[in-house]
């Protein structure tokens, strides 16, 4: 067994041995810690998990089963209720989710309920939130469904979400804020038919014989891009009436890679970043990264048959795609490809049609961190610290927390913060792209869900491989 392997399951078993407050007395004895006066400050309890009778109760099964992205290819997955993506689940705003997942893998398992802020016990995080699911076992998460917004669900253990445990999460609004017609999830992923592996163990990437590489990284072998768990030669098509207003709600649960979406012949108006509402702004295809989210809603003013794509930024695959299909159409004729993009959306076009309670000009707490690759094998860092053997960023109930992020890396890195939404400009989101070769982004947030939270790259490899802390309450 590798080292680090040894490291952090020895690890796992100590926080399985003496219970979940290990970790924060760990975390207080590692002196000075950065953001805080004392080193450290008595942990503040979470808010408590939902009691009232769920509005909507949903089983899930992790099992292992057989996925076939096109008619002729089919391989071992992870899937929960044997399907792939997972089963979609749909809630109204406001509704409480419970959800029963048993465990029928032959190792632990969480659920990770992206972006929701749910209270800290249902967040899915092994051994900071919850002692993982073992093989065998039931796990009930119960949370209300607030606010409205695109999310989805997936595996927070190792590298389990690299082997399908994901499904889309719906939380519809009570009064949408634009008018549309018909809507479509679509999630857009990466294909990987074997067991993942770090670099470290033994797993290929873009510099060690796989498919593509991000500048300055290794990533994995992939065998494909996905789009709703197809492959691009068995697209699945979208059907549209002309003169419909259409959401499309774009999720990007693959585990390493940066995706570029068009749709040929349409301009989308994209109304959402990661679930929350937007100023509609106009754009013809957008950027986005492992764990981001954005609708959009399309005019279907132009018949015919049209290609919606998905190009991986940071790797050599053919593009992922479905069909946009009219009636009028009668399903003859090849979809049409799509343009050059002339009008990519930018952060700085993104307005939130409301800014974040409890974030102001001056913020209560700053941390000033570096993202960048650790030295040797295959390691990256936030402070030259890699995750779990990390100092918690510590802060206070009510505070108006800043996080300040230099990248030094030549890579991309999709930071995700759970537990809250933060303000990145003038956009609302939980997920934001942080640019290789010294990028910086700043955001805030206002601590207002007591708890430990992760905070973490969301490339699969990079939070295996330690790009993760801990945001921890104290008083």
């Amino acid at each position: 067994m590798p080292h680090r392997e040894q490291r952090s399951l020895s690890r796992r078993r100590l926080l399985q041995l003496t219970g979940t407050t290990t970790l924060g007395a760990l975390a207080g004895c590692a002196g000075q810690l950065p953001g805080t006066d004392d080193g450290g400050g008595r942990e503040v309890s979470p808010r408590p998990t939902v009691t009232a009778e769920p509005d909507t109760s949903v089983s899930l099964t992790a099992a292992s089963g057989t996925i076939r992205p096109t008619p002729d290819t089919s391989t071992t997955n992870w899937m929960y209720e044997g399907q792939f993506p997972g089963p979609e689940l749909r809630v109204q705003e406001g509704d409480v989710l419970s959800v029963e997942l048993t465990n029928d893998l032959q190792e632990e398992t969480t659920i990770h309920w992206h972006g929701v802020p749910v209270p800290n016990p249902v967040d899915g995080v092994p051994n900071v939130t919850q002692d993982p699911i073992a093989s065998g076992n039931t796990f009930t998460y119960t949370f209300r469904a607030e606010p409205a917004g695109t999310y989805f669900y997936h595996s927070h253990v190792g590298l389990q979400l690299d082997r399908g445990l994901l499904g889309p999460l719906i939380v519809e609004e009570r009064e949408p804020h634009v008018e549309y017609d018909r809507e479509y999830v679509v999630v857009v992923d990466d294909y990987l038919p074997g067991e993942p592996k770090l670099p470290s163990d033994g797993g290929r990437g873009g510099g060690m014989g796989g498919r593509g590489g991000m500048m300055g990284d290794v990533r994995p072998p992939y065998e494909g891009l996905l789009i709703n768990g197809r492959l691009p030669e068995n697209p699945q098509t979208f059907d549209v009436t002309e003169g419909e207003r259409v959401r499309f709600r774009f999720v990007n649960a693959s585990s390493a890679t940066v995706f570029g979406v068009r749709i040929a012949g349409h301009e989308m108006t994209v109304t959402h970043t990661d679930g929350r509402p937007v100023e509609p702004v106009d754009a013809d295809s957008f950027v986005f990264g492992a764990g981001e989210r954005y609708d959009v809603v399309v005019e279907a003013t132009n018949p015919g048959r049209w290609f919606v794509q998905a190009d991986a930024l940071d790797g050599n695959e053919p593009p992922a795609r479905a069909a946009v299909e009219y009636e009028s159409t009668g399903g003859s004729g090849t979809p049409q490809t799509p343009s050059s993009s002339s009008n990519r959306l930018q952060y700085g076009d993104l307005r939130a049609l409301s800014s974040l309670d409890g974030v102001s000009d001056d913020p209560d707490r700053t941390f000033d961190l570096t993202l960048s690759r650790g030295r040797g094998e295959y390691v990256w860092t936030i402070d030259g610290q890699t995750y779990p053997d990390a100092d918690p960023l510590n802060i206070r109930p009510g505070e108006h927390v800043r996080i300040r992020m230099t990248n030094q890396s030549p890579v991309v890195h999709p930071m995700h913060l759970h537990g809250h939404f933060f303000q990145v400009g003038n956009a609302v989101k939980d997920t934001v792209i942080v640019p290789g070769h010294r990028g910086q982004v700043t955001i805030d947030f206002h601590a207002d869900n007591p708890g430990r939270w992760l905070f973490h790259c969301h490339n699969l490899y990079h939070l295996d491989a330690g790009m993760a802390r801990v945001v921890r309450y104290v008083e």
